[in-house]
């Protein structure tokens, strides 16, 4: 049995559940039930994704609560996790850092196995942030930049230029020249959210992932079932 240690956001009806144990995975839904239904199957995707099996049982547990004023049902969050706020190792460090890496070459690739990325099939709608990305530049820029927002919030200057690896790669090289890097201060950023170095972490597989499911969807949708490859074994 595998226990999925879920952070439950949510405003109203809307909720996004995420798994603190397996960083960068969540759920939304129009209820905590739906959230939590969609979990297993979210799991045994991003385990895929990193190379693992699925186990043969999981079982989603509720470890944290936060009511939110955000527009959830578009992913809007402030969220910092009660385990985000503890000191980093060097080999934990290393190893999310990888994560982020892999997660910013794999959103690359997919990017580059889109036939055309200015065209799209979506229909405009609005979200909290403006107007929906709709083609694979669009989200790709929207994804990319970012970078330079998440790595402010804890007080590293970052910035948006070339691929999104690239700028990832150089922000975290900026983060690593501060000598106290892995204590994770807790900061209070922008609109006084709470941010630490383990949140951008996770933060950054979060929004790739929301992104990359997007970008696969609409690519399937606009060039047809099979067109690009599922690198994020969605």
């Amino acid at each position: 049995m595998l226990y999925i240690r879920c952070v439950w956001e949510h405003n109203a009806h809307d909720t996004l559940l995420y798994a603190e144990n397996i960083i960068g995975a969540f759920t939304r839904g129009t209820s905590l039930d739906e959230a939590l239904n969609k979990m297993p199957r979210e799991i045994c995707s991003y385990l895929k994704w990193i190379g693992y099996g699925a186990p043969d049982d999981l079982k989603p547990v509720i470890v944290q609560e936060k009511e939110s004023q955000l527009k959830i049902s578009d992913a809007d969050s402030d969220v910092l996790f009660d385990s985000e706020r503890e000191v980093l190792t060097w080999c934990e460090y290393s190893s999310l850092k990888q994560l982020a890496l892999k997660s910013a070459a794999d959103f690359h690739r997919l990017y580059e196995s889109i036939p055309d990325i200015k065209k799209s099939c979506l229909k405009e709608r609005s979200t909290f942030y403006g107007s929906m990305p709709l083609t694979a530049e669009e989200m790709y820029f929207h994804t990319r930049n970012v970078n330079s927002y998440y790595f402010d919030e804890i007080g590293v200057t970052a910035d948006n230029g070339g691929s999104i690896l690239d700028c990832r790669i150089r922000g975290f090289k900026a983060l690593e020249r501060k000598p106290d890097y892995l204590s994770n201060t807790v900061y209070f950023g922008s609109y006084n959210e709470e941010w630490s170095l383990r949140k951008v972490l996770r933060r950054f597989v979060w929004h790739d992932r929301i992104h990359a499911k997007a970008m696969w969807r609409m690519a399937e949708k606009t060039f047809g079932h099979g067109s690009i490859p599922n690198i994020f074994c969605f």
